[in-house]
Parts: structure tokens; C-alpha cells; sequence
């Protein structure tokens, strides 16, 4: 059987931590902050943690 290709674009949006966890960038940072609270442009500025699911889908996509 051929090997899994990695998903490029899906590569580029995230990254594996050390300890085997997808940190990946907010929505909603490209536009229309002026209407955001400061707040909310504050937490969208930083980066999260994915949830369980998604990061099972994520590394299958990865292949790690």
C-alpha cells in the first residue's frame, strides 16, 4: 500500500506541541475588528488547543 500524503494546507494552520497536542490560530482576526471589543480582539489574538476529536482527525491528516 502507497503512504498516507501529509495535507498541506491543514500543515501550514497548525502545529504539533511537544506533548502531542494541535495549537491552531482563532477565527475571526481577519476583519471588521472595529466592531469586536477589545476583549475579544485580545482572545482572538491568541492561539488555542484543539479539542479531543479534532485532534484525533487532525494528526490522521498529519500523518503523526
Amino acid at each position: 500500500m502507497p503512504k498516507q500524503k501529509t495535507h498541506k494546507g491543514l500543515s501550514k494552520r497548525v502545529k504539533i506541541t511537544a506533548s502531542g497536542k494541535v495549537k491552531n490560530r482563532r477565527a475571526g482576526a481577519g476583519h471588521l475588528l472595529s466592531t469586536k471589543n477589545a476583549k475579544r480582539r485580545r482572545r482572538i489574538g491568541n492561539s488555542t488547543v484543539m479539542s479531543g476529536t479534532t485532534t484525533k482527525t487532525t494528526k490522521t491528516m498529519l500523518c503523526k
